[in-house]
């Protein structure tokens, strides 16, 4: 599969959920197949998503907003793998974590990261996150309807092609005004 086939069915699974995309090419990709007030992307912000993404699923636990859903890559993961051990610490129960895992630093010339031996789900059931494999479309729409609806945390690792989408306009947003419309949408779900 795709890393934008994958997107999609992360996008149809969550219109109403506080989604937290890692940089780059998977943020350009996300917003290209729609830019909702929902997602916040980490420019300039590669290995954060998994840290920021706990914080929030603590942050909002207990609430109307039942999950806080992060879109990780391999590369990025591997930036800082203790972002997953405190995730597996914390068991923040509305967490769920899609790893799109391409094998390579996509936007950089499609270098290899160390997921083409390490396998990142087995190290994530080492930290006691619930792990899904999922190979294609069909398998992360169920995954993803499975972790929406039962007590995680999640981690789906998700294998996907190397490689960019090409004609992805580049995401020239201010990230000020981009985080405030992200607050503003989470803070009138929560105050619902």
């Amino acid at each position: 599969m795709k890393r934008i086939e994958a997107l999609r069915a992360v996008v149809d699974a969550t219109s109403d959920l506080p989604v937290i995309a890692t940089c780059a090419a998977t943020s350009r990709e996300l917003a290209s197949i729609e830019d909702r007030d929902n997602h916040l992307y980490l420019l300039d912000a590669m290995g954060l998503a998994v840290s920021v993404g706990t914080g929030l699923a603590q942050a909002i636990e207990g609430s109307a907003v039942l999950r806080a859903v992060v879109i990780e890559g391999d590369g990025s993961l591997l930036m800082n793998p203790g972002a997953a051990l405190t995730a597996g610490y914390l068991r923040p129960e509305n967490l769920v974590i899609v790893l799109l895992d391409n094998g390579v630093y996509a936007s950089t010339a499609s270098i290899p990261t160390h997921a083409q031996q390490l396998d990142l789900g087995r190290i994530a059931e080492a930290v006691d996150l619930k792990v899904l494999q999922v190979q294609n479309t069909e398998e992360l729409a169920l995954a993803l309807r499975q972790t929406l609806s039962e007590n995680g945390p999640w981690f789906i690792h998700a294998r996907t092609e190397p490689g960019n989408e090409p004609g992805i306009e580049l995401l020239l947003i201010d990230p000020v005004v981009h985080g405030d419309r992200f607050r503003r949408w989470l803070s009138q779900r929560l105050h619902a």
